[in-house]
């Protein structure tokens, strides 16, 4: 079994590329893949891929509750810009519309609604809005002053002439 162990520069299983002859910085860590390593018991999931089936007797057979059947993507792109990619939209497309594919259905008493994540990045009327607000901030303090620059040339020139 290999397990990838977060190893320093001091352990013996660090391989490390050529960073014994270069002095490192002080407590760099390198990813280590370790073979035949036994994890402790504080690492209560190990996260696992399937690689391939085991084909012994039965050959590629589905495994049972695991590749037999199809199960819905629970987790679709969240930010706008990404789910207009995933489904081909364009700019005046409703992006609200699609944001997950796969939404809980929750009944409360004879109502039904969906819950759905929310989309970041997505530019709505009020965030038009706050944009247009911040940049006539920005014009009304260069405005000011502008005004206040000028008040204070006029000054100093009646008092220098």
């Amino acid at each position: 079994m290999y397990c990838c162990v977060f190893s320093t520069v001091s352990s013996s299983c660090y391989k490390g590329r050529g960073e014994r002859t270069v002095s490192t910085r002080q407590g760099k860590w390198g990813c280590e893949r370790v073979t035949g390593c036994s994890t402790a018991w504080p690492a209560l999931a190990l996260a696992r891929r399937l690689v391939r089936r085991a084909g012994r007797s039965a050959g590629d057979a589905e495994l049972p509750g695991l590749t037999d059947e199809e199960k819905p993507r629970m987790r679709g792109p969240k930010r706008a810009s990404k789910i207009r990619k995933l489904f081909n939209l364009g700019k005046d497309d409703d992006v609200r519309k699609y944001v997950n594919t796969y939404r809980r259905v929750i009944t409360k008493g004879d109502k039904t609604h969906s819950k759905a994540p929310k989309i970041q990045r997505l530019v709505t009327p009020l965030t038009l809005q706050r944009k247009r607000r911040r940049r006539a901030i920005k014009r009304e303090r260069i405005t000011t002053v502008r005004a206040a620059v000028a008040g204070v040339c006029s000054w100093l020139c009646g008092i220098w002439h």
